[in-house]
C-alpha cells in the first residue's frame, strides 16, 4: 500500500479515472436535482411559508457545490482503498446518492413535503451508515462526509418545518 491509502495495484491513470467518474456522477446528480428544483422554484416554493431559519436561496448553490465535491472525493477514496469488504460502505454510498437525487424530485417536482421527509430521513441514515461502515476503510473519506451529514440534518429540520407550516 502506498502512503496515499490507495491500493498499490491501481495505476495512476486508474486513480484519475476513478476520481473523474465520481465527479461526473456527482455533477449528474446535481444537474438532475437542479432540474427537479426548477419545477418547484418557479412558483410553488416561493409561495410557501418558511421558518425563520430558512436560508436565502443563493446559499444552496455554493453549499451544494462544495458538498458534491467532498462526496465525490469520499466515494473515490472508498473505491480506491486497499481495505477489504468495502461492499456495505459502497452500497450505502450508492443509496445516499440515489436518495439525494430522489429528494429533489419528491419535494420540488412532486411537491410532496411529507413524502420528502421520509426520503431525507432515509438519506440521513444512508450517509451516517456510509460514514460508520467506511470509517475503518478510509477515515478521511468518512470525515469528508460529516459536513454533508450536518447539512442534511439541517435540511431535514427545514423540510419538517416547511411541511408543518404549510401542511
Amino acid at each position: 500500500m502506498r502512503k496515499t491509502g490507495v491500493d498499490n495495484r491501481i495505476s495512476t491513470g486508474g486513480i484519475v479515472a476513478v476520481y473523474g467518474a465520481f465527479f461526473l456522477v456527482c455533477i449528474l446528480i446535481a444537474i438532475t436535482g437542479g432540474i427537479a428544483n426548477s419545477y418547484g422554484l418557479a412558483s410553488w416554493y416561493p409561495a410557501l411559508t418558511k421558518p425563520w431559519f430558512n436560508p436565502p436561496n443563493w446559499v444552496f448553490g455554493p453549499v451544494w457545490t462544495v458538498l458534491y465535491g467532498m462526496i465525490a472525493v469520499a466515494g473515490a477514496r472508498y473505491v480506491l482503498s486497499p481495505a477489504r469488504e468495502k461492499e456495505p460502505t459502497l452500497a450505502l454510498y450508492t443509496a445516499q446518492l440515489a436518495l439525494n437525487a430522489a429528494w429533489s424530485w419528491v419535494f420540488f417536482y412532486g411537491q410532496a413535503m411529507g413524502a420528502a421527509i421520509a426520503v431525507i430521513v432515509a438519506l440521513w441514515f444512508a450517509i451516517a451508515g456510509t460514514i460508520a461502515f467506511g470509517w475503518n476503510k478510509d477515515r478521511l473519506a468518512s470525515l469528508l462526509l460529516i459536513p454533508y451529514l450536518a447539512w442534511v440534518s439541517y435540511a431535514t429540520l427545514l423540510n419538517v418545518a416547511i411541511w408543518r407550516l404549510n401542511g
